[in-house]
């Protein structure tokens, strides 16, 4: 698999460094701003990476690219989605997919008229942890409520706070702590119950109306549940899931589910990722296989979560009248 990868901030580290773990995957170029190419020059020397674009379009157009990686702003991912896959390449992009549900449901569209794969890069579900969790969920009997937490102090809010808006906390950039770090909880809780019957979200807004924090609370026929996120405040990480029988516990982050927890019946077991493992290795992994296998089946199918999870994005965006415009 031939890879270009679209950026050169800290995602784009991240994932070079998860890369330099995972087999079978030729990261073959990279593309960034002309204002970045003295770092984009370091990071191909550093991963030893052969090409070095300025120009988008212009790398989309070489023949020995068959996937893109997209870590840019998210109010980028559309655009730079939609050339991508005009362009025939398949598309690996970072979360959130698009500011809007319906931008979404275009790119789903035109991938699948062009047979290309489309995968949102969201680290949680592709975990061991993960998988952990879906092994012991029907296990601890009826779910009766579920509490999730990720919340962690941003590096850029100070700067925010003195005037300095960076992406993740600029509304016109699709930053916020919703899109952005309580994403995680959503998207574990999406894929194992799936699509809630009632929502609603409530945030603290900063002076440009982006939310530095914030609580969703859903209703899941018998199941209650909330989810928050914050990037203005510090807390330990975890998420719950209580049964008649039993729960099950990611101790930590959400984003990268290293420890799980699971007490059924007064029985405990757990399972624990090594501290030194990149977590993305396992989505890259995952990505590879699958576009290996040229099948599309599991692919579609985590489209249509993506679909689920955008739209109680796009909701919850609208109840607590953040404006992306």
């Amino acid at each position: 698999m031939k890879l270009a990868l679209i950026g050169s901030g800290k995602i784009i580290m991240s994932a070079l460094d998860a890369l330099n773990h995972v087999q079978g995957i030729d990261v073959v170029a990279l593309c960034v701003r002309e204002a970045s190419i003295e770092k984009g020059k370091l990071i191909c020397n550093q991963f030893k990476i052969n090409k070095l674009y300025t120009h988008y379009k212009e790398l989309l157009q070489d023949p020995d690219i068959e996937v893109v990686y997209i870590g840019l702003p998210n109010h980028l991912h559309y655009s730079y989605t939609f050339d991508a896959l005009m362009a025939n390449k398949h598309v690996i992009c970072e979360k959130p997919f698009t500011a809007e549900w319906e931008q979404l449901q275009e790119l789903i569209l035109l991938s699948h008229e062009s047979g290309l794969y489309l995968f949102e890069a969201i680290t949680s579900i592709h975990t061991p942890g993960f998988n952990f969790i879906k092994q012991n969920i029907n296990k601890i009997g009826d779910i009766k409520v579920i509490q999730a937490n990720y919340s962690q102090y941003s590096s850029r809010y100070d700067d925010y706070m003195q005037g300095n808006v960076h992406a993740a906390f600029d509304p016109k950039q699709a930053g916020g702590a919703l899109y952005d770090i309580n994403l995680y909880n959503i998207y574990i809780l999406s894929a194992l119950i799936g699509e809630s019957e009632q929502s609603h979200y409530i945030c603290n807004k900063g002076y440009n109306g982006i939310d530095t924090s914030g609580i969703l609370t859903l209703k899941f026929g018998s199941i209650i549940a909330v989810c928050t996120g914050a990037k203005d405040s510090d807390s330990l990480g975890y998420f719950t899931i209580q049964g008649t029988k039993g729960y099950v516990k990611v101790k930590g982050s959400p984003g990268v589910c290293q420890s799980v927890e699971v007490c059924i019946d007064g029985k405990v077991s757990s399972f624990t990722q090594e501290k030194s493992t990149n977590h993305m290795t396992f989505e890259f992994e995952f990505f590879r296989d699958q576009i290996a296998s040229k099948k599309l089946e599991v692919c579609y199918e985590l489209l249509e979560l993506a679909v689920m999870v955008s739209k109680l994005l796009s909701k919850s965006r609208n109840d607590a009248g953040i404006n992306f415009k």
